[in-house]
């Protein structure tokens, strides 16, 4: 192997390596057809681009394939000169690829060097005298990832003959190994009848074929007297449009098979004098493979190009739903920061305990007289009265918490039913159901976070109060009480309060406002308003950033797999190493 060629083979297993694992498991539009060309072209590299890559020298690799019923098998038969593979009318006849080679070349085929994934199997050559319909093993369908590999003195050195399964087999798992021979072959004799040589799945294979460059041999088998003068025309006019101008074309007339269902020598005496020639040029051998090899990675190329595509649909998709989640995820947010900055917490209960524990006209005298407030708390304590500014701060952290929970279940169901538009979106939501609502634990979650900011805006105040004076002053009203006070505040616009609420609320944000001037100073509230608001929106972002990252952990795995650049980057160097060694141009 040449240094050029061993550079080549080092980007080859990057690019594998990449295909491998492509990233195209959302079933986006054409995404399985994708996911199919990358494990074939992982398939091709392990079965041809490597060991033709690091050999040029090694025997060229001729696969025999066409339609159902083509006379495929038949012809092997006569090339070999002996019944070698089965041959009849029950279809698929050929399910164990055979691979025929000179007997000197066994090293280069024992091994898994080509075709790795098929399990090698040593045939042996049918008795004397058994028919073709007899000859070789029993089809099976369990057999189908063997590879029977047969020495024959007949066929050339530097030469392998496989029998592949039919191309349009009924059979899926035929059709998809007759592919993958082909893909693996230096060099193709293809079979076709006049009757059936117009099919669209032979020529849809060819068309691969002058793709990749593959030297094809086309065998015209069964040609009725006369039909010759016919077919030849349009079928050579088919194979110029598709690029295989440069295919010859052999004509085997209609004729009765001998006692052992053979074709007589003759018959096939040109492809077989075509594949001998090849093989004992070991310059035409060396351009043959050279050529096939850098047409396959050329066309490799153009495939990864179509791959890269589809996995960059599949990244634009993963961020459009990440995308939509944050989206809704933020309306949430936006929607507790208004519930808590329009007067809407100061609907009901809350509002009906701040009116109990506040009463408007004594209040004002207690604003007004810090040892009138004094004597009032002192008598309250005596006589036993319940301080309502505790069912106040209940009322408030109820209130909130409900909000943020409503808030973390609609973002939750908007989601799910974001998800659910596609089918994609539908896959990744079959595989983890618990994104239809918000986690089991978000109520929890939020009842600390709320109880939490309500210990936070206590400290604020409390770390406000740093002044004997203004210390002195929220030890007389209460420490709870001007905490609760900072909470109004903070609600305390009226945006979303109508009729009497508007007003009984907006009065009891004024006094709340006014007991906090009067013992911090108007700059002071303002300054401890905006920390308090500033604080309980850090909090309920956190939380639903939390929730959020539960879309985001579904959708990590996708992420996984290179990306569109590294695949074009990958199969552009292993493009130009080739070409560097002399191989594609």
């Amino acid at each position: 192997m040449t240094d050029t060629a061993a550079t080549a083979i080092v980007s080859l297993e990057r690019l594998r390596a990449s295909l491998a694992d492509p990233g195209l498991q959302l079933p986006l539009d054409g995404a399985a057809e994708h996911r199919e060309s990358a494990a074939a072209a992982v398939r091709q590299i392990d079965d041809y681009i490597r060991p033709r890559l690091a050999d040029l020298d090694a025997p060229l690799l001729a696969v025999v394939g066409g339609s159902t019923g083509s006379g495929k098998s038949t012809i092997v038969n006569a090339l070999i000169g002996t019944p070698i593979t089965r041959v009849g009318v029950i279809r698929p006849t050929t399910r164990q690829p055979i691979l025929v080679h000179a007997p000197g070349d066994a090293q280069w085929f024992a091994s898994t060097r080509i075709l790795p994934g098929l399990a090698r199997v040593r045939g042996t050559i049918s008795a004397s005298g058994t028919h073709a319909s007899a000859a070789g093993d029993t089809p099976a369908v369990s057999r189908i990832n063997e590879l029977m590999v047969l020495p024959h003195e007949r066929v050339p050195a530097s030469l392998a003959i496989i029998d592949a399964p039919d191309i349009d087999s009924v059979a899926d798992e035929n059709r998809a190994l007759a592919g993958q021979l082909l893909a693996a072959a230096d060099l193709w004799l293809f079979v076709t009848t006049a009757n059936r040589y117009a099919d669209a799945v032979p020529w849809r294979l060819l068309e691969d074929a002058a793709e990749r460059s593959v030297t094809v041999g086309v065998v015209l088998n069964r040609v009725p007297p006369g039909a010759a003068e016919d077919v030849l025309p349009d079928l050579t006019s088919m194979l110029a449009t598709r690029g295989l101008a440069d295919a010859p074309i052999f004509v085997i007339d209609e004729q009765p098979l001998d006692e052992l269902g053979m074709l007589p020598a003759p018959a096939v005496a040109e492809p077989l004098k075509w594949l001998t020639e090849i093989a004992g040029n070991r310059v035409e051998r060396t351009r043959i493979a050279a050529r096939t090899l850098g047409g396959t990675i050329i066309d490799l190329d153009r495939r990864v190009a179509l791959i890269a595509e589809a996995r960059q649909a599949q990244l634009d998709w993963i961020v459009g739903a990440d995308a939509i989640a944050a989206a809704d995820y933020e309306k949430a947010i936006e929607a507790v920061e208004a519930a808590t900055s329009d007067g809407a917490l100061l609907r009901g209960e809350v509002l009906a305990r701040w009116q109990d524990f506040v009463g408007t006209s004594d209040f004002f005298r207690k604003v007004e007289s810090w040892f009138s407030r004094a004597r009032d708390t002192v008598t309250a304590w005596v006589l036993g009265r319940p301080n309502p500014v505790i069912d106040v701060e209940m009322q408030i952290e109820s209130g909130l918490h409900a909000v943020i929970v409503d808030q973390g279940g609609r973002a939750a169901a908007s989601t799910w039913a974001g998800l659910q538009r596609s089918a994609a979106g539908r896959d990744l939501a079959a595989g983890h159901p618990e994104l239809a609502s918000e986690s089991p634990a978000f109520s929890d979650s939020a009842a600390v976070s709320v109880r939490d900011w309500q210990g936070a805006v206590l400290q604020l105040v409390r770390d406000k109060a740093g002044a004997k004076r203004v210390r002195a002053r929220v030890i007389s009203i209460g420490l709870n009480v001007v905490t609760v006070a900072l909470m109004i505040v903070v609600f305390a616009s009226t945006a979303g309060l109508t009729g009497g609420e508007l007003l009984i609320a907006g009065g009891s944000a004024v006094l709340g406002q006014k007991l906090l001037e009067t013992i911090f100073g108007e700059d002071a509230v303002r300054q401890l308003a905006t920390e308090a608001r500033r604080d309980l929106s850090d909090r309920v972002r956190a939380l639903f950033d939390t929730e959020r990252e539960r879309v985001a952990a579904a959708l990590e795995p996708m992420r996984f797999g290179a990306t569109p650049d590294v695949l074009r980057r990958e199969s552009q160097a292993l493009l130009e190493d080739v070409q560097r060694a002399g191989v594609a141009s």
